[in-house]
This record gives structure tokens, sequence and C-alpha cells, in this order.
């Protein structure tokens, strides 16, 4: 909820837990909030955020995330993967079916803001890799619109098929 809260501050860490949940839960219930989900079976094993970043407030305050958008711009704001499933692809599934969710609902570029790698090269603990790393944008075809030593930003330029019908993912295991 982070990134789709209208505040920041004070505010917002008022509104951790409890609150953010019953707030989500009525964004979902609405249909306002995209996302997919990734399955073992029967069994949800990933969830991936998405939508039009306009959708995103969060982004809006974040002066290291500003980048030139259009209302048809998407962004990945989140993963989340549980601890026993990571490093199985399920992140890189989900990822490719997002981007097929917003392809068909007419986006033109997709965002993603992952976390820089640790200096050592070592991976990133879990809990602090929800919004993805670096190499799993790259391996999706994103490029990084912002070299340097900042926070990435990975963007992928799409062709819109304003097939407004829900996406089917071409990937295993991921659907919107």
């Amino acid at each position: 909820m982070v990134w789709r809260s209208e505040f920041g501050g004070k505010r917002w860490r008022e509104s951790l837990g409890e609150p953010n949940k019953r707030a989500f839960e009525t964004r979902v219930a609405s249909g306002e909030v995209h996302g997919v989900i990734a399955f073992d079976g029967k069994e949800p094993v990933g969830w991936c955020s998405i939508g039009p970043r306009g959708d995103f407030p969060g982004l809006g305050r974040s002066r290291v995330l500003q980048t030139d958008w259009s209302p048809t711009t998407w962004s990945v704001t989140c993963f989340f993967i549980p601890p026993k499933r990571r490093g199985e692809g399920v992140a890189t599934a989900m990822l490719q079916a997002a981007v097929e969710l917003a392809r068909k609902r007419g986006a033109t570029a997709i965002e993603g803001y992952p976390q820089k790698m640790l200096a050592s090269g070592e991976a990133l603990p879990g809990p602090f890799a929800w919004t993805g790393v670096p190499a799993l944008f790259e391996r999706c075809g994103f490029k990084r619109l912002n070299p340097g030593d900042g926070r990435p930003i990975y963007v992928k330029a799409l062709v819109a098929t304003r097939d407004r019908a829900v996406a089917k993912p071409k990937t295993r295991g991921a659907r919107a």
C-alpha cells in the first residue's frame, strides 16, 4: 500500500497494519487493483502488483523515482513470494504475465523500480527485494532508464493491444 497511499510521513505510519489491509481489500473489491498471482496447482505462490502509474501517488512523492511518463505508463511496484518458493522462477513468470496484462489493458510502457544489489554482489535478503532486483527486469527485456549509482528505474516499451480481456500469460504458473 505504500505506493498506493496518497499520504506519506505520519499519516502513512498511522495507517500501517489493519487500516491498510482494509483499504486494500476495499480497492480489490472495487476492481481498482491490478495484479497477477502465481499458482502451483491450486496453491498461490506469489503476487505481483501492477497498474497505471497514476494509480500510485507514492511514486510521485519519491524524488528518486521521477520519470517522464504518460497516462498509458504502467508500474510494477511489488512482488511477494514466500521464502520457501524463492529462486524457482516465480518472480520471472509473474513479471512476464504482468507485462502481458499491462499490454492488453492499453499500456504503452511499463516501469519497474528494483532494489540495487549489495556492493559485494550478495543477494538482498528477501524482505528487502519486494520491488524486485535488476536481473529480474533485465531477464524480461527491461532497459535501465537512469544509469549511475542512484535507485534503478527500468522501463519496457510496449505495443498496446487495447484488448480489455483479462491477460492470459504465456508463462506457466502465473495468471492475471
